[in-house]
């Protein structure tokens, strides 16, 4: 059993360690920084911004930060990876600690997001708070993908890209966490890349961690603005789903069951050389999915719905691949 002995505390008597993994984020981290030290207040709250070999200027801002920012650490990650970052950062500065805050370097946050956390996790004593994502994006590439993320066709109905809140979850976006519940599970798996945080919520929930997602506030995200770039993410994605459900040997929801199809039928398509019918399934899917973006045209009125629905389909088929590489154990080639 969990022991909870911790019901009557306040955000006056907490202490937090806030962490913050980045690569190459000399654009984002010092507006990042001096907005999260404007709303730190008078929490106790140690920031950490954990960098993995950025070869731009971001150590250098960071460093030139301190004494501007009080309680802020730069801390070398040479792993590199966000799961990496967080565990290096909670084992040099978590012993005296009550919460862990994972903060995005590429992402933004309303002025109250810490105090919200905290108030969260102490009023509904829970052991991990997670938040919904709003994706935004600037470009027209980047916008649409934005539509797509935001929509049943891109998130498959995932809670917290669906404007969820306010419930016991199996999953979310991690935003906080109580470091004796981090520590008790063993902290991030490392040799996960990607979707390390739902690795680490199905361990979470084993162990009898409770994770609840907020309604009071979320994050902004914005997504790859590049067709190329949104590939590659979603290829990784889709290995660490892979790799999540061989490690604890579970069973994809519906909603990641049904885009596992799309690389085999789209694969499948090349026998429409042969036989004309073997390209339905692809054209099924392709007809659904631009379906789909032109009704968000004009049933929502959004003129970047029919874009969405090639964002869509490079995340569909991308993810796919992405599984099905891991399943059968194709790698990729590590650098020398």
């Amino acid at each position: 059993m969990v022991s909870r002995s911790h019901s009557n505390t306040g955000i006056s008597d907490t202490r937090t360690l806030l962490v913050i993994p980045c690569l190459n984020e000399a654009a984002t981290i010092a507006p990042l920084l001096r907005k999260l030290n404007e709303q730190r207040g008078d929490m106790d709250m140690l920031i950490v911004v954990a960098d993995g070999g950025s070869q731009d200027d971001t150590p250098e801002i960071v460093q030139k930060l301190i004494p501007e920012i009080r309680d802020l650490l730069l801390l070398g990650n040479r792993k590199r990876i966000q799961s990496a970052a967080i565990n290096l950062a909670v084992d040099r500065f978590g012993d005296d600690r009550d919460f862990l805050i994972r903060i995005d370097a590429h992402g933004d946050y309303p002025d109250d997001y810490c105090r919200t956390l905290l108030q969260e996790a102490i009023d509904m004593d829970a052991d991990s708070v997670v938040v919904g994502m709003e994706t935004v994006g600037f470009g027209t590439f980047q916008k649409a993908t934005a539509v797509a993320q935001n929509s049943k066709l891109g998130n498959g109905g995932s809670k917290h890209r669906a404007g969820g809140g306010g419930e016991w979850v199996d999953h979310g976006h991690h935003a906080l966490m109580r470091i004796s519940a981090f520590r008790a599970v063993g902290g991030y798996d490392e040799s996960f890349s990607h979707n390390e945080d739902a690795e680490l919520d199905f361990r979470l929930r084993a162990g009898a961690f409770r994770i609840w997602m907020t309604a009071k506030t979320y994050m902004t995200y914005y997504p790859r603005s590049s067709a190329p770039a949104l590939f590659r993410q979603y290829l990784a994605y889709g290995r660490g789903r892979a790799k999540n459900l061989i490690k604890h040997r579970s069973i994809p929801k519906l909603r990641q069951a049904v885009p596992l199809a799309v690389a085999p039928v789209v694969v499948g398509a090349l026998l429409a050389l042969l036989y004309w019918w073997a390209a339905l399934p692809m054209a099924i899917w392709a007809v659904a999915c631009i379906g789909y973006g032109f009704w968000l045209a004009v049933g929502q009125k959004n003129p970047y719905g029919p874009l969405a629905s090639l964002s869509a389909m490079i995340m569909h088929f991308a993810w796919s691949a992405g599984f099905w590489l891991e399943l059968i154990g194709i790698r990729p080639r590590r650098a020398a």
